[in-house]
């Protein structure tokens, strides 16, 4: 198996966006764990499977199979050779996601499909999530919990859907991210927390660029050390 790099956080810290950069410029695999969670509420959401019908969702977990490509500057899912990388993202998607992420049907379901997906690369695997330094991969060989403050990633997710064309406002955005903090922090199942050996990074206030700077600085020390 390849260099496990894991990033974890909430949501709006800027996870998508740092762990495609890194992955870029160390040369590894994109594995976004959050995008399969939302690939599992799409498929509950398209097949009338209620939020908490643990049997039926675990089935769907177990059953899926996704690809990722990093074309220019987006990592495209494909779930069962379909792109979803916009559907995934819709407001009442991420809603979705937290709530079937709480699931453990659903998260011993998706636990192998995130190894696999890490370890059939061989350069390595750049894995960005909630629990990827605690539950998916507690031995990954460098970990980081990216952060920042609530207000800063609720205007990046703002200005997220505005792009898309989504009629929402700051406030409501702040609300949904809030809310989604406390289910993230508080399920019973991996709930959301930094890895005891992860190193906190806040980008609040700085440029995905320094946050990126500070990641591979990150690796490379450990790279060394392996070498």
């Amino acid at each position: 198996m390849g260099f496990i790099l894991a990033i974890d956080g909430p949501a709006g810290a800027g996870k998508s966006t740092v762990s495609k950069l890194a992955a870029e410029r160390l040369g590894f695999a994109l594995v976004d764990t959050g995008a399969i969670y939302r690939c599992v509420a799409l498929l509950a959401a398209e097949r009338g499977i209620d939020w908490t019908a643990d049997a039926e969702l675990g089935a769907l977990a177990r059953s899926m199979r996704i690809e990722f490509e990093l074309q220019a500057d987006l990592n495209r899912v494909r779930l069962f050779g379909r792109d979803v990388t916009d559907l995934i993202r819709a407001p009442e998607i991420s809603r979705a996601a937290s709530a079937v992420s709480a699931r453990p049907s659903v998260r011993e379901g998706l636990l192998d499909l995130q190894r696999r997906l890490a370890r059939e690369v061989s350069g390595g695997a750049v894995l960005e999530g909630r629990d990827i330094g605690t539950v998916v991969f507690p031995e990954a060989d460098q970990k980081v919990f990216l952060t920042a403050s609530p207000e800063v990633r609720a205007r990046r997710r703002f200005e997220e859907l505005c792009e898309r064309g989504a009629a929402v406002s700051f406030d409501e955005v702040l609300a949904d991210q809030l809310a989604r903090d406390r289910e993230d922090e508080t399920r019973a199942i991996a709930p959301l927390k930094p890895a005891p050996d992860a190193v906190l990074v806040d980008s609040t206030g700085l440029p995905a660029a320094a946050v990126v700077e500070r990641i591979v600085d990150l690796v490379r020390h450990v790279q060394r050390r392996q070498s």
